[in-house]
């Protein structure tokens, strides 16, 4: 039998870093692992503005020249007819389109016709909620509220990947959650016994501030008291200037590093040897935190902002800490009681390690994606 061939078309692939960028090359690979389904990828090209066709890793991987972009947004006006084409040539049967992004997800769906799309949505309300976001906020509020349903109905099935997904909660939604590879995030040493490190992994870009990487280093200049302290940030961008800038400003610039994008045995490495793994995000962009996942597989201790997905994955004082979004004092106190109680950092390390196991391992979860791509 020859096998179906699913387009998967994301905004940004690998070697692009980063949470849906990770999520999308998983499904890709396990749809390239399967005997009966075939994948093909379609992205943007970040470099320029012609199309780039190459294979990796076997797949054959198309990449949309880029005109321009809004925020973290690319566009181009020749997608809705470079779509077209590209579906057509390489025999997709089915349409796997990833958003939050506006742009290449909407026009995948919009131009799929008769074949089945299935949309993944990766966030909650992408409103940026800064000073200077206001023009910005405004349009993604249109767009939220009067062009994404429509896509929403187009798409033959929708995913959410946690419960404040904005496709959470429409008919027919399924919920399938980013998850970890345990064989290879394992548990590092005792958390009472790793160097205090605290961590940061993800994006580091201005368009990216509901972060809150600006949190967690004020947040980390109130441990000014505990001077073997050390706080890396693992993730490039153009706002790692200015985290390195305030960190020098608040008079701890000499204990934080710049580590700059890890992949592979490197980042696993980080995550296994820091003391404690920190996200600080303001905003319900942040749906999920697959970085706080792949903490948990390691058996090290996370903080994360009660916000957006972040309470879905973290049990308050079960599985890590919870703080408020946006502040640095609690933050700063919850990092301090896992650098000072030894107890405590195990007992949620290795709570986070079992729930890890239980709901986010990659293989299941993509278990579930097949079988939905069959059904349709």
């Amino acid at each position: 039998m020859t096998p179906r061939t699913v387009a998967v078309v994301a905004p940004y692939y690998p070697p692009k870093v980063g949470g849906v960028e990770n999520y999308a090359a998983r499904i890709v690979g396990a749809l390239a692992a399967a005997p009966d389904l075939r994948p093909v990828v379609i992205t943007s090209n970040p470099e320029g503005r012609r199309t780039r066709v190459s294979t990796e890793d076997g797949v054959r991987v198309v990449r949309l020249g880029t005109w321009l972009r809004l925020s973290n947004t690319p566009l181009s006006p020749l997608w809705p007819v470079q779509l077209s084409r590209w579906l057509r040539r390489t025999g997709a049967e089915v349409v796997n389109a990833h958003a939050p992004v506006p742009g290449l997800a909407d026009l995948a769906v919009a131009v799929a016709g008769r074949r089945p799309a299935v949309l993944t949505y990766h966030a909650g309300s992408m409103h940026k909620g800064g000073p200077h976001d206001g023009l910005a906020d405004r349009l993604i509020g249109g767009y939220e509220r009067y062009l994404l349903p429509r896509v929403f109905d187009r798409a033959r099935a929708l995913v959410a990947v946690s419960p404040v997904s904005l496709a959470a909660g429409r008919p027919g939604a399924v919920e399938i959650s980013p998850g970890v590879d345990l064989a290879r995030f394992t548990p590092g040493p005792p958390a009472s016994g790793r160097p205090r490190t605290l961590l940061y992994v993800g994006r580091l870009d201005r368009s990216s501030a509901w972060k809150g990487v600006d949190v967690l280093v004020r947040a980390f200049a109130a441990l000014a008291d505990l001077p073997d302290a050390r706080l890396r940030l693992v993730g490039g961008g153009d706002a790692l200037a200015d985290q390195m800038a305030l960190a020098a400003r608040l008079g701890v610039g000499d204990r934080v590093e710049a580590a700059g994008e890890l992949t592979g045995d490197d980042l696993v490495e980080a995550v296994r040897t820091a003391a404690v793994l920190v996200l600080p995000s303001r905003t319900e962009s942040e749906s999920f935190g697959m970085a706080l996942v792949e903490a948990m597989a390691c058996g090290t201790p996370v903080v994360g902002s009660a916000v957006g997905g972040i309470p879905h994955v973290v049990t308050d004082e079960v599985t890590g800490l919870l703080v408020p979004p946006g502040d640095p004092e609690a933050l700063a106190a919850a990092c301090r009681r896992l650098l000072g109680d030894g107890q405590l950092a195990d007992r949620l390390g290795a709570a986070g390690r079992l729930r890890a196991e239980e709901r986010y391992d990659w293989d299941a979860l993509m278990a579930r994606y097949l079988e939905l791509f069959r059904s349709l």
